[in-house]
């Protein structure tokens, strides 16, 4: 060994009592064993309240707090959430009061639509692709073309005119349609549309200026429900781009409208974190004034668990 590169010595190490050092993880926050045949509360309180399982309970109270005390809880929702089966859950805490309102992006209302319709979505991409056939499913597109045509002529937003045409139509499972049943309980959805990325827009009966004409309405919508979110809940599940930028644009048109919104919650739960739901829903918008969290699972877990445990905290 070189000369200066001696090992150090180690005598002079000053140390301390691990009983007076602050430790992050004590077994106060252990986990408890589950007993066969215990409540779903009871399973709740086992998990250990470490990392995301404190967040996550810390998420119920949060969506438990608004509900109390009668803020707006708002759930931004990714297609995917719909094409997993949760539209009953979702379906539910709308029918509860507990959702007060939703966001979604335009293959959102195709999902939803197809299940009202037929029982069924989600296509083959691939195969599809093959011959041209991917997208071109008649049913989907007129409905939600002409409903999107016909309701921005009344003044409507594309979330209310689709909602309503099923309600219209009541084909044999509109009761598992979160348009139909927004539209049914006076629960508002906004849709947000960026064109080119649906099938629909592949249509002749597509019309490009009802639907720009449409979305711009439901942007207005979403953030004069956004304007209500002091102390409220805003929930981005499962969207990785178009919802994160428009719950960004519309906090800051209402703060510069002179709106006072703070002290508010968000939260993204998704089964990747991707940059911009992180950025423009958990840390920007909570910067100083609220509490940003990030619930990392599968939706078709994560989703009925978190729904589970706050109706179980407010016992409806």
């Amino acid at each position: 060994m070189k000369k200066g590169f001696e090992p150090i010595e180690l005598n002079g190490i000053k140390s301390h009592s691990l009983r007076e050092r602050r430790s992050k993880v004590t077994i106060r926050h252990f986990g408890k064993t589950y007993s066969r045949g215990g409540s779903f509360r009871q399973f709740m309180e086992s998990l250990p309240d470490i990392l995301a399982s404190r967040d996550l309970k810390a998420v119920v109270s949060e969506m438990v707090r608004a509900y109390k005390a009668h803020r707006v809880i708002v759930c931004g929702l990714g297609a995917h959430v719909i094409k997993v089966g949760l539209n009953p859950v979702i379906i539910d805490l709308m029918e509860r009061g507990i959702i007060t309102s939703l966001a979604l992006n335009g293959a959102g209302i195709i999902h939803d639509s197809e299940i009202a319709m037929a029982g069924q979505t989600s296509e083959d991409v691939s195969d599809g692709l093959k011959g041209g056939s991917f997208g071109m499913a008649e049913e989907t597109a007129t409905i939600i073309n002409e409903a999107i045509s016909e309701g921005v002529k009344k003044g409507r937003g594309i979330g209310e005119s689709v909602g309503r045409r099923l309600l219209e139509l009541d084909p044999p499972h509109s009761n598992l349609s979160i348009l139909a049943s927004g539209a049914r309980l006076g629960v508002p959805i906004t849709v947000h549309i960026a064109i080119g990325t649906d099938i629909v827009h592949m249509h002749p009966s597509c019309d490009g200026a009802a639907v720009g004409k449409g979305s711009h309405l439901d942007f207005r919508i979403f953030s004069s429900i956004i304007s209500h979110l002091q102390g409220g809940v805003y929930m981005n599940i499962g969207s990785s781009v178009v919802l994160p930028e428009v719950f960004l644009k519309a906090l800051t048109l209402v703060r510069n409208l002179g709106f006072d919104v703070k002290d508010f919650t968000t939260v993204n739960m998704d089964f990747i974190q991707h940059y911009r739901p992180i950025t423009n829903v958990v840390k920007r918008p909570t910067s100083g004034n609220g509490k940003g969290y990030s619930i990392t699972g599968h939706h078709e877990i994560m989703l009925p668990l978190l729904a589970a445990a706050v109706l179980e905290e407010l016992e409806l």
